[in-house]
Parts: structure tokens; sequence; C-alpha cells
């Protein structure tokens, strides 16, 4: 099994900055993509970005030039600094990691944490 384990939510102003951490555990040897995914209420749970272990990255068009995803694979965490945040960007966001390539959510999920962005 793996355990992903997210850190650094939190409420910030708009145009405030968050970076999130999520740190995988337990049986991780083989993990390639990890990623980030967030929820808001009464919406669809949505790929934000990800990243594969030889570090090709991904951010989907609505935070492109605003959040920026990487990994340390010595650390085997995964980051997401999160720049120019709006109201809009309030979420659940999640981490996910898979053995794959394929930027998909795969089949390890963390808990989540929460970022709220409001005045």
């Amino acid at each position: 099994q793996v355990q992903l384990a997210e850190s650094g939510g939190g409420l910030v102003q708009p145009g405030g900055s968050l970076r999130l951490s999520c740190a995988a555990s337990g049986s991780i040897f083989g993990i390639n993509v990890m990623g980030w995914y967030r929820q808001a209420p009464g919406k669809q749970r949505e790929l934000v970005a990800c990243i594969t272990r030889s570090g090709v990255a991904n951010e989907v068009d609505s935070v492109k030039g605003r959040f920026t995803i990487s990994r340390d694979n010595a650390k085997n965490t995964v980051y997401l600094q999160m720049n120019s945040l709006k109201p809009e960007d309030t979420a659940v966001y999640y981490c996910n990691a898979d053995f794959s390539v394929v930027c998909i959510p795969g089949r390890y999920w963390g808990q989540g944490t929460q970022v709220t962005v409001s005045s």
C-alpha cells in the first residue's frame, strides 16, 4: 500500500500564494506519475497538474502561469506552488499517485487539504 499525506492548505486572500506538499510512503517502489486534483463544493473532482518521475509536467489551462507542480524524488514528495490565487481556486486539493506514466486519476489518494481563497 501507498500512503499520501498532504499539507499546506489554508485560508488566503485573493492574489496570495500557498504551497501544497504531498509525501508518499509505504510500498512506493515504482511509483511514477503523481498529481494534484481538486474538488469544489457541488462540482466533480478535476485534474490540476501532474508530473512523472522523470519530471514531465502538465498543468491545466485554468492554472497555467499561476500554479507550478514539482517533485523531489529523493524525498518522495510532490509540491504544488500556487500563486495569484483566485476565489474560484477554492476547493479540497487531493494528491494522487500511480505506477503508470499517464496523467489520469491513479489508484492512490491522499485525504485532501482545504484551500480557501477569500477576502
